[in-house]
């Protein structure tokens, strides 16, 4: 099972949930979906993006504590658009699961809020196909406790589920541990 669909699997409510929509909560639902709109915006210039991305912030953790962490994503997102070599690809809106590079930002969020630093640099990396990604981890690590202060913890298996993915042969090689 490739690593974007043990987050939608994770997100969704695990084995056996296939064919449901993810919940519309969730820390790693958070994460997914913010960096979804805000690359929707940037790329499309359409407010109507960032007004989702918003009120969904605002949804789950009430407007004082969606102000830090909309403003850390938006930070997160420009360091992952301007450090990246390529396209970084998202899905549609109301899309219920995520995409590869969706599920690389969710990885990389999550190895940040659990110290997992070698998983997190090989995150940045393959989401942005550079090795100028310090600004993209800097951003990251704010975005991160930004979450964490608003009592947004994104579990372990965010990571883990990278990890398995990249170790049954598929993706770039990268070694996370």
């Amino acid at each position: 099972m490739s690593f974007d669909k043990k987050i939608d699997r994770h997100v969704s409510g695990g084995a056996g949930a296939s064919g449901r929509v993810p919940p519309r909560c969730g820390a790693e639902w958070l994460v997914g979906v913010g960096f979804r709109c805000w690359l929707a915006g940037y790329d499309t210039g359409d407010i109507a993006c960032w007004e989702n991305g918003w009120n969904e912030y605002a949804r789950a953790l009430g407007a004082e504590r969606a102000r830090r962490a909309v403003t850390e994503l938006a930070c997160f997102v420009r360091a992952v658009r301007a450090s990246a070599s390529r396209k970084i690809a998202y899905s549609p809106f109301g899309c219920p699961g995520f995409c590869a590079d969706e599920c690389l930002a969710i990885s990389l969020i999550a190895a940040s809020q659990h110290h997992r630093c070698p998983a997190m640099r090989a995150c940045a990396l393959a989401l942005t196909g550079s090795d100028h990604v310090d600004p993209v981890l800097e951003t990251a690590n704010a975005f991160a406790d930004a979450l964490h202060q608003a009592d947004q913890r994104l579990s372990p298996d965010a990571v883990a589920a990278l990890m398995a993915g990249r170790r049954r042969g598929g993706g770039n090689g990268l070694a996370l541990s």
